[in-house]
């Protein structure tokens, strides 16, 4: 668990460091800051997506899972989520959800959350995830400087869904392959791209809802 540990405290301190730039950036150069995240989370993506070695299996992921998420309401709920955390900590941030749901989503698409916990789980040094908590910690100083604290509550997911991985490393290590490694990172990308969208304000796409996919694509690799 040392790599994720490190990986929340990253994310913890990059909030912090964030949120005292933020209250002296005017708010024309925040704006600005904000459209530059969402552009790069956008090239981010549409890497991430490159990487599908069978675009078939992407996008019936993608739909499949986008019903599914759809019928449980997974957007609603992490939105009401973050309205449940803003009013008991009593923060009147206007882009406390929208932070903690972008925050989330982010730090939670890529292969290297997943391949860097089965590493730690596996008793190896956490190297990647080492990696990834400079990178975010970096990207929450951004974030959190033009959004506000509602980044910094996204390390509770983190923890969580890393942990998670991190226990259960031996049995997920003999399970995944690379096919299926990379359908999930491509349908990661496609989440980030639909994310840049949200922050760009071109289209409000429900991110939270294709979440499912990420799963439904291991599955169909595997099958397929």
């Amino acid at each position: 668990m040392l790599g994720t540990i490190v990986n929340v405290a990253g994310i913890v301190m990059g909030s912090c460091l964030g949120l005292l730039i933020g209250n002296r950036i005017p708010e024309r150069y925040s704006k600005i800051v904000f459209q530059a995240i969402g552009l790069a989370v956008m090239g981010i993506g549409i890497s991430m997506t490159l990487k599908s070695g069978n675009m078939i299996i992407t996008t019936l992921s993608m739909i499949i899972g986008g019903l599914l998420g759809e019928w449980m309401k997974l957007e609603q709920g992490v939105e009401r989520l973050g309205d449940q955390i803003k009013g008991k900590i009593k923060i009147k941030s206007e882009h406390f959800t929208t932070a903690f749901v972008t925050a989330t989503i982010l730090y939670c698409s890529g292969s290297m959350a997943i391949l860097g916990s089965i590493e730690d789980g596996l008793g190896h040094a956490p190297n990647l995830l080492y990696t990834k908590s400079m990178m975010d910690g970096i990207t929450a100083i951004a974030f959190s400087a033009s959004m506000g604290i509602g980044v910094m509550f996204s390390a509770i997911p983190i923890l969580i869904y890393q942990g998670s991985i991190t226990i259960f490393a031996e049995f997920i290590h003999r399970f995944l392959t690379e096919p299926m490694i990379a359908e999930m990172t491509a349908v990661g990308g496609l989440m980030l791209i639909g994310l840049s969208l949200n922050l760009l304000r071109i289209k409000t796409v429900p991110v939270m809802n294709f979440i499912p996919a990420l799963l439904i694509a291991i599955l169909l690799a595997a099958i397929l």
